[in-house]
């Protein structure tokens, strides 16, 4: 049998003259040290570590509501929750994640169901995919009216804004978008089929996006957010 002695140090004075103390509420072992009086814990934690961070980021990012991370990981649903409003808040602007456009772009709008509390507060979001490069260059996330075209125009990077689109017949985008350079055609045509493969990622992805689920929002700044975090790591990942 190998035995191994550990002694630990004060880590205020680094005397030696220890005894324990009992334990604190998570079963570690406290000290109190005899030379400069000074009591703690011989290993204390240093919270959670940066790989189980990224663990539980990808974990939101597929499908994973926020309970069930709390539930996986062992930890608290405030200590996932503040973890996620603080990636929100680091996330630089869309458009640094882009790859350069190009003069034959051509960029595919639609919009996408979804609601915050309960279907009586719907939530549609309006996003413009690239074609060539399959990233989402804008988005906005409002109601169904001409007011909600109006800032995805808006939203998008001015090397996109002459680019060729399509949408469907919304009459939304008839209004707004330039004509010379926008078609609206049925979804039959195939002109919209990338906008419309993404919208089936985002909900395998990221499930309080489907028409039928528990794991919906409940607050307006997570449902944004964390559709932010989404297009932020997808757009990212066209690039690698």
């Amino acid at each position: 049998m190998i035995q191994t002695i550990i002694t630990h140090p004060c880590p205020n004075c680094a005397s030696d003259n220890l005894v324990k103390n009992g334990h604190d509420y998570k079963g570690t072992q406290k000290y109190h040290c005899k030379s400069c009086g000074r009591y703690g814990t011989l290993q204390p934690q240093r919270g959670d570590s940066q790989r189980v961070r990224t663990q539980v980021q990808r974990a939101i990012l597929e499908r994973t509501s926020l309970r069930g991370v709390a539930r996986v990981f062992g930890l608290s649903r405030r200590t996932v929750q503040r973890w996620l409003l603080g990636w929100m808040a680091q996330l630089p602007a869309l458009h640094t994640t882009l790859l350069p456009a190009q003069l034959d772009d051509v960029l595919e709008l639609d919009e996408l169901w979804s609601f915050v509390g309960s279907k009586a507060q719907p939530r549609w979001l309006w996003l413009a995919l690239c074609r060539r490069t399959r990233q989402v260059v804008a988005y906005w996330v409002g109601d169904r009216s001409e007011a909600s075209a109006v800032h995805l125009w808006r939203a998008l990077p001015n090397d996109y804004v002459h680019c060729a689109s399509f949408s469907d017949r919304w009459e939304a985008y008839r209004y707004v978008f330039d004509q010379r350079h926008h078609q609206m055609v049925d979804k039959a045509s195939g002109q919209m089929a990338h906008v419309e493969r993404w919208f089936n990622t985002l909900r395998q992805r990221l499930a309080r996006f489907t028409r039928k689920t528990l794991a919906f929002s409940k607050r307006e700044d997570i449902h944004i957010g964390l559709l932010r975090l989404f297009i932020y790591d997808y757009n990212l990942s066209c690039i690698s």
